[in-house]
């Protein structure tokens, strides 16, 4: 015997229930502990010759803190986007369309992203 909150409680408009939003938070709580090393290493990079660069961006502590930092911000921004998408677009295969293009859209971005940390810090 199930009351009618009990069988609602946790869906939401796309009945998928609350794990976005703990996500979106967990990624928001990660990016505010990431955002000072990350400002130091950038502040570190100005003025650095391309050498320069690529000696503090081959620090392995230093491409992990950017690494995770990238890995947050596009799953954060996939997370955002994808309940604004949900939200406000209500034809079915249109919302399908563009959900599966921040998907693609996301992963192209922490991509490019990584591949631009790992070639500049590879001295190449």
């Amino acid at each position: 015997m199930r009351t009618p909150l009990e069988r609602v409680r946790g869906l939401g408009s796309a009945h998928t229930g609350t794990g976005d939003f703990w996500r979106q938070r967990l990624t928001a709580v990660a990016m505010t502990l990431l955002i000072v090393p990350v400002i130091v290493v950038v502040i570190t990079l100005i003025g650095r010759n391309h050498a320069g660069a690529a000696q503090i961006l081959g620090s392995i502590p230093i491409a992990i803190i950017l690494l995770l930092f990238i890995v947050a911000s596009t799953w954060h921004m996939k997370i955002g986007m994808q309940v604004v998408i949900e939200d406000y677009i209500h034809n079915e295969k249109l919302k399908i369309a563009s959900v599966m293009a921040n998907n693609f859209f996301c992963v192209a971005v922490a991509l490019a992203s990584i591949y631009a940390i790992l070639k500049l810090s590879s001295g190449v």
